[in-house]
């Protein structure tokens, strides 16, 4: 609506989780590396957590982004709400296999197949569990554990990224046998001002806008009220967008942001 006035080629503040739009602070950066490393070097199994809405979902489509499409299989899991059972049948889906089993043993049986058929191949297999803190059955960690024990002398045949906030790390502390087998884990923070200020900027570069929108006293505003949380940086930015197209400015200043921030916590 608002991208044609300000020159941008497509809105730049979409929460959706776009690989292109991607800003990489040092910290989403050391994140990335620690994830990349974890598959590449079949390290069994890894762990993301961070606060909620500072970019993980996003991270992990970086990650899939940058793992050959030739060499690795990656099954994506993105709504953990199963027992045991229904977890290693949507593991098996997304993986590119379709089952009417109904029991564990056969299930695994048919995971193994799929294991071993890439190993033969030449491919990796790589299973992403997304929001992983959703998962309410303990059971469902235990098959995460325990689909480890598919190796051969040498190398694990499947990799496992575990992606959550925070309650996730706690709830995997408590699970022992699972934390034990957790090689590689990272917690991602928000942004500082600094990076506040450069992730807007690069978000409005990748939708070809040469030069900035906001006003210095705009972003002191918006890491005030965001705490340098990406996806509220969004919601911020895309409403203030909004505003300062039907006010017809030049540019978005603090009035506007200050404008959008009392309308989005109702204060008269």
């Amino acid at each position: 609506m608002y991208e044609a006035y300000w020159e941008l080629s497509e809105p730049p503040f979409d929460n959706s989780p776009n690989p292109k739009f991607f800003y990489l602070s040092p910290e989403h950066e050391e994140a990335l590396v620690r994830l990349v490393y974890t598959v590449r070097h079949r390290k069994g199994c890894g762990m993301l957590t961070g606060e909620y809405g500072c970019g993980k979902t996003t991270l992990s489509r970086a990650l899939i982004q940058r793992l050959e499409a030739e060499r690795y299989e990656i099954g994506l899991l993105t709504n953990p709400s199963w027992n045991a059972t229904d977890f290693l049948r949507e593991a098996l889906y997304q993986l590119g296999v379709e089952s009417k089993e109904k029991s564990k043993s056969e299930l695994l049986h048919l995971l193994n197949d799929v294991f071993f058929r890439n190993y033969r191949d030449g491919r990796d297999t790589v299973i992403i569990v997304d929001e992983a803190q959703l998962i309410a059955d303990d059971g469902v960690f235990e098959e995460v554990r325990l689909l480890m024990n598919f190796q051969t002398d040498d190398r694990f045949l499947v990799t496992l990224l575990l992606i959550g906030s925070p309650e996730l790390r706690e709830r995997v502390r408590r699970l022992k046998h699972l934390d034990q087998r957790i090689t590689i884990r990272y917690h991602l923070n928000t942004l500082d001002y600094t990076h506040t200020a450069a992730y807007v900027s690069h978000r409005l570069k990748m939708a070809n806008r040469a030069t900035p929108i906001f006003t210095e006293e705009a972003i002191k505003l918006i890491f005030d009220f965001t705490r340098g949380t990406p996806r509220e940086i969004n919601n911020l930015c895309d409403v203030a967008l909004l505003v300062g197209y039907t006010k017809r400015v030049k540019e978005v200043g603090e009035k506007i942001v200050a404008e959008v921030i009392k309308d989005m916590v109702g204060v008269a």
